[in-house]
């Protein structure tokens, strides 16, 4: 018997019914249904955090390797020592990211260089886990790095030693120690300010410069006997009336010429007792008078003579002179030289605000006006004579790295320095400092240097004005280490006569101050010099006007003592600053000096060179410590 239909239906829409309304059926139902979008949010969450984490290993570790490789690249070029710098990238990404790790597969990484910045790039392969029942197996991660010369808003100032003794060439090097002193200095440039020069440099050719967003400053102070700083200055810094040891004409009055007239005066009887000629003398008579000007002086003389003689009768003539004088004065002729201390005028120089290249003075022949040529040193203001100067004594107005010079106050001025002006005084016996009077010329008796003129703290965007300039420093003159650091530390203070320049940039950033100073010799000064501090065995400034100067090199000399006792003030003057002062010593120097150029540098900054290769190495190694890195992405 078959079932009836209606009777199947009825069951089959009850059990469902019953089913709906079950709960217990429901939770099982939603449960295997959830199951799905539940694996892949659960698998997305892996997943995702391992490819995070893959991505942070990678652009650690590429990060590591461009910084690395800008580094071991320094201020040389990206091929630099057989590829050095690729080799250490590769190195430090290799020692940051483990093959294989996150179970990654298809590791590449790549390092290139373009205008100084290292660029670099990574990727790796990694498998999916719960993503694969979406059918997603894998998935690459790519990175990008680059590391950057980052150089601070900088000023470095070159004190450079241009001495005599920097035209000798070292023993085993091919071109003298000027030479390699240009080489080394455009070499360092290059590797600040990333632009190739005509020097031979072992760091390769840099290019790209150090872009729009930081300051890089470079100046100059080469330095002898004197530095070439006066025509950086504004005129009214310097004095209008100056003390020189020169020479002054002394003249005589010129008047006009007399004018004389004669005449025969009548015969007179004279009696025959006194007709002999020495009685007739006797008649003479002279007499003066001024006219009412007592501009013309007239003079009668009446001489008698015997004209003829009888008996019982003598007769003589009488002739008088009339002589009229003009003592007007028409002029004045030259006499003889006043030599001496003597105040010139050298405002002459002075042209409103800009600066003349000479002036005319009267100490030429016969005291005719002769032209005085200013090449630009100077002579420093009022100082003071001590055997220390730590602290800098206010008297010592020359040492006062920032005092600025008070108008009409000389003490606080400069002078130029005249070297046609100069002349000493004395006779065979020597010198002497009282005034001398002769006719002669006396010797000149000084010896004078004036290095190329200095350049104040500026950018130089043009390689080949740079190095022009450095190109153009010549050797002359003996050692005053005092002169180069003063005006070197008086160029680039912050707070100083130049801080409207030097404090700040532009923007109002902020400056990292370098002081290079490179010297291949001991301290040496003569008092026949002249130089800074004036015509030293006449002037005496240093030493004290009643101390006869004495010359010598390194440590003998009272000249030399003055020098290092300003020398080791100055040093710490410059520190104190926040002047990073680099010292480098060249060639052979004596150990006192080693020990006090050791002493002037700031700690850990002192550097000695025998030779062109030294000098290059230690010239990159500051230039490399100077710069400095960081990433740029």
């Amino acid at each position: 018997m078959s079932e009836n239909p209606r009777a199947v239906g009825r069951e089959t829409r009850g059990f469902l019914m019953r089913l709906l309304h079950d709960v217990r059926g429901n939770t099982l139902a939603i449960m295997t249904a959830a199951l799905i979008p539940l694996a892949g949010l659960v698998g997305g969450g892996i997943d995702i955090s391992r490819m995070y984490m893959l991505k942070t290993r990678l652009q650690h570790a590429c990060d590591a390797g461009a910084l690395a490789g800008r580094k071991a690249m320094g201020g040389g070029t990206w091929s630099y020592n057989n590829n050095y710098a690729l080799a250490q990238a590769n190195q430090f990404f290799d020692g940051n990211f483990a093959s294989g790790a996150f179970s990654s597969t298809n590791l590449t990484r790549s390092f290139s260089e373009d205008a100084g910045v290292v660029s670099g790039t990574a990727s790796a392969t990694i498998p999916m886990t719960l993503m694969k029942i979406f059918k997603k197996t894998d998935e690459t991660i790519s990175v990008t790095c680059d590391a950057g010369m980052r150089i601070p808003n900088t000023d470095v100032m070159f004190v450079l030693d241009t001495t005599g003794s920097m035209s000798e060439t070292p023993s085993g090097d091919t071109q003298t120690k000027l030479a390699s002193l240009k080489e080394s200095v455009k070499c360092f440039y290059e590797i600040v300010a990333r632009l190739d020069t005509d020097a031979n440099c072992t760091t390769g050719t840099p290019s790209g410069g150090t872009g729009s967003q930081t300051q890089v400053r470079f100046g100059f102070v080469p330095y002898s006997v004197n530095v070439n700083v006066g025509k950086l200055l504004p005129t009214s810094w310097f004095a209008d009336n100056a003390p020189y040891q020169t020479r002054k004409a002394m003249y005589e009055t010129q008047r006009g010429q007399p004018v004389v007239s004669e005449s025969d005066i009548s015969a007179s009887p004279v009696s025959n007792a006194d007709c002999n000629d020495a009685n007739i003398a006797a008649y003479n008579s002279t007499s003066a008078s001024m006219s009412d000007n007592n501009s013309v002086k007239t003079v009668t003389t009446d001489t008698y003579k015997r004209k003829s003689w009888t008996p019982n009768t003598c007769t003589a003539t009488r002739r008088r002179v009339v002589t009229t004088y003009d003592i007007a004065e028409t002029g004045t002729t030259f006499s003889f030289w006043r030599y001496g201390q003597h105040s010139v005028n050298v405002g002459r120089l002075k042209s409103g605000t800009s600066w003349l290249n000479s002036f005319q003075w009267p100490v030429g022949t016969n005291g005719a006006n002769t032209t005085i040529a200013w090449d630009g040193c100077i002579e420093e203001r009022q100082t003071v004579s001590q055997s220390s100067y730590n602290p800098i004594p206010s008297g010592a107005k020359d040492l006062d790295i920032d005092m600025v010079p008070t108008a009409g106050d000389p003490t606080t001025q400069w002078k130029p320095a005249l070297q046609n002006l100069i002349w000493s005084r004395g006779d065979g016996s020597g010198w002497t400092l009282n005034t001398v009077d002769s006719e002669a010329n006396m010797q000149r008796g000084r010896t004078y240097s004036c290095p190329r003129e200095a350049r104040k703290l500026q950018s130089w965007p043009d390689a080949t004005l740079f190095g022009n300039y450095v190109d153009s420093l010549v050797a002359g003159g003996q050692t005053y280490h005092d002169i180069g650091l003063l005006w070197g530390g008086r160029l680039m203070s912050p707070t100083g006569v130049f801080a409207s320049e030097n404090a700040n940039t532009p923007q109002g950033g902020e400056i990292e101050r370098h002081m290079v100073f490179m010297t291949d010799g001991d301290p040496c000064a003569e008092s026949e010099n002249y130089g800074a501090y004036g015509f030293q065995w006449f002037d005496r400034r240093t030493v004290g006007v009643s101390t006869v100067p004495t010359s010598g090199c390194n440590n003998t000399g009272n000249l030399v003592a003055q020098t290092n006792a300003r020398t080791e003030a100055l040093c710490t003057a410059i520190k104190n600053k926040n002047i990073t002062l680099w010292v480098v010593t060249f060639g052979n120097l004596a150990s006192a000096t080693v020990t006090r150029m050791r002493n002037c540098a700031s700690t850990g900054r002192y550097y000695s060179a025998n030779n062109r290769a030294e000098l290059q190495t230690t010239f990159k190694s500051i230039a490399d410590q100077i710069s400095q890195l960081r990433l740029t992405r």
